[in-house]
């Protein structure tokens, strides 16, 4: 096949499989399977879909919040998922993922590599109303699958009832209703004992 393009385009494809092999530290609600990249991204897309009446910004790009949500986490098929709560991990973090996503990226065709590579600084600097909704529902859906799973995660040594909702805290000023749903979930798995005060 002489179409340049397209088997850029297939290359980056068959590429990204490799996030269904990027395994999470949460667990599949029912299993005791990890989660993995695939998974998550899916998810977060669905989640969008469902929750965006929820969203402080009424006029939101719901298609752009979906895109953010399905590429956010590609970069980790280089360089790796790392804990939320792992302060040493967080070090490098942003190092390994700007190499990770110029890698994978440039295998699209240079338009699609800028569109992706665009997408995805923007859910990282979290300065648009859709980069914000998408970060929300990226901190939210590992919060539903621990409370789902006796927090699994939040088992961990030194996960606290203060870092889930300090790192949950972009729901407060960008989904309220959602933020409300958040606390009831922390306060309801302090009492339960899933989580730690």
């Amino acid at each position: 096949m002489d179409n340049e393009r397209l088997l850029k385009q297939i290359e980056f494809i068959i590429e990204i499989d490799k996030a269904k092999q990027v395994f999470r530290q949460n667990v599949v609600i029912g299993t005791k399977r990890n989660e993995n990249d695939a998974e998550h991204s899916w998810h977060l897309a669905i989640m969008a879909m469902l929750l965006s009446e929820y969203a402080n910004e009424k006029d939101l790009d719901i298609l752009k919040v979906i895109k953010m949500t399905l590429i956010h986490d590609l970069v980790e098929i280089d360089a790796g998922d790392t804990f939320c709560y792992d302060e040493k991990g967080y070090e490098d973090k942003e190092e390994r993922e700007i190499k990770a996503a110029n890698r994978l990226f440039n295998i699209l065709p240079p338009d699609q590599a800028q569109e992706i590579w665009n997408l995805w600084r923007e859910f990282e600097e979290q300065e648009t109303p859709e980069a914000r909704f998408a970060a929300c529902l990226d901190r939210l859906q590992p919060l539903i699958l621990n409370y789902n799973t006796k927090g699994h995660t939040w088992q961990k040594p030194g996960v606290t009832s203060e870092k889930v909702l300090k790192r949950n805290n972009i729901i407060q000023k960008n989904a309220p209703t959602l933020w409300e749903f958040v606390t009831e979930i922390v306060e309801d798995s302090i009492q339960k004992g899933f989580l730690r005060k």
